[in-house]
Parts: structure tokens; sequence; C-alpha cells
């Protein structure tokens, strides 16, 4: 059995949660207050946050948000920047944490048609990462456009390293296809399915799926709810005694400028 050090645990996670909601007042402070009208069409952000404290009979402390921030280079060229932390903790137990970071690049090369740089870093003790980076390029294709139904597909490759909280690590060549559903009910309320399949080519064993089925229901112009699923299957975990499949149900305040 693998354990940690539960205060340890605790305090970077607190930490790591208090820097992404101060990144995120941050942007949102910074476009309430400077942002002129050509930068608002170039800059936008989306930041979710769930909060749920119990005491009592039962004791549980859930803590999770994300931030995406986008920009417009050109009218072809678009980046994205997303982070995001989860810490759970039950009678005076840290039972989850997890946090990751992306940065994409996205480029046009038709109006269906486009390609895509896509970097990040991952740390999941819980599910066996101590740290895991992933690099690499990739193309889309957008199958369904609008104005309720869209659809785009993605395929890539990605140099990706892995620490694992055994002890061992490895880095290997890993295939990735990405597909991604959305029906717009009114204007920006949607439901969404995305799901994602990551292959190690050098061992057929090594695999994960990734999956989100997603509610949002818009309450005014800048907030609305989200009611989320994730599924996160890896078919080969370090180490073997962990499960293979790990679920999120979630329900978040979503605030977008």
């Amino acid at each position: 059995m693998i354990t940690y050090n539960e205060r340890g645990l605790e305090v970077r996670g607190i930490k790591v949660l208090i820097l992404l909601l101060v990144i995120t007042t941050a942007v949102i402070k910074s476009y309430a207050e400077e942002k002129s009208p050509a930068d608002e069409k170039k800059w936008k952000d989306e930041a979710e946050f769930s909060f749920v404290n119990t005491s009592g009979n039962t004791d549980i402390t859930t803590l999770a948000g994300t931030n995406l921030l986008s920009y417009q280079f050109t009218e072809k060229s678009k980046g994205f920047w997303k982070i995001g932390a989860l810490y759970g903790k039950q009678s005076g137990e840290t039972t989850a944490e997890r946090y990751y970071t992306d940065l994409r690049f996205d480029h046009l090369i038709s109006d269906r048609l486009y390609s895509y740089g896509l970097g990040g870093w991952l740390r999941d003790p819980f599910a066996g990462f101590e740290d895991r980076y992933y690099v690499g390029p990739g193309v889309g294709y957008k199958f369904l456009i609008g104005p309720k139904h869209f659809l785009v597909g993605e395929a890539g490759l990605s140099y990706a390293s892995e620490d694992y909280t055994d002890g061992t690590d490895e880095a290997f060549i890993e295939g990735r296809a990405f597909g991604k559903y959305e029906y717009a009910f009114i204007e920006k309320s949607k439901f969404s399915q995305s799901l994602e399949f990551l292959y190690d080519f050098e061992d057929s064993d090594n695999y994960k799926v990734n999956s989100e089925t997603a509610l949002i229901s818009a309450l005014n112009n800048h907030l609305s709810l989200k009611v989320s699923y994730n599924v996160n299957y890896n078919n080969r975990p370090r180490p073997s005694t962990l499960d293979k499949t790990d679920t999120i149900l979630g329900a978040a305040i979503v605030v977008s400028f």
C-alpha cells in the first residue's frame, strides 16, 4: 500500500487552489478595468469553481477549479492556456489530489481543417502519476459547424514522459485521437460529449481513455451552471494495484468573460 504525507498534500493542494483563484481573479479584474473593444475580441476567459464542505457525522471537503484563457493572435491562429486543480479530504485524510496545465496553439488551414500543437503537465498521485509531461503536434477537422450541432475530430502524436509513485519512470511516443460533439439548445446552453484515446506505440497494453459528458445551462451573460461526468481509464496503472478507472461527478459555477 502507498502512503502519503497527508499534511504535505493538504498544504500543497490548498496552495495550488489559492494560486488558481488568484490568477483567475487577476485576469477577470484586468478585463473589467483595462481591456479595449479591440482586446475584447481577442481575449476570452472561462473559470469553473466548485466547493463542498460537510461536518458532523460526515466530514468531507472537496475543492475544484479550472481556468481556460484564450487569445486570438490572428484571424486563423488562436492560443489556449488551461489550468486545473482538484483536492479532496475526508475525515482528516486526503482522498484526492489532481493538478494539471495545458498549453495549446491552433491554426486554421481551411474553414474546417486545422493544425494544433499541444503540451502539458499532470500530477495525480492517487492515480499513480507523480508527474506526466507531454508535447506534440496534430491535425483536426470540423465535421459539423453549427448552428445547433458541432463535431470535431483530431489525430496527433506526442512525446510523453511519466514518473510514477512507485519510483519507476518511462518515456515513449504516444498517439492521440480525440473527438467532441456539442449540441446548442440555445445561446450559451449546451450539451457536450468528448472522448480522448492515448496509445503507447512501444507497449500496446499502455493506453488511456478520457471522457467527459457535460451539460451547461446559462444563468445570465457571464454565469452558467455546469454538471459533468468524467471518466479516466488507464489500462496499465503504476503500481498495478491501483484501479484502472477513475470517475468524477461534479457541479460547478462557470464564469465567462
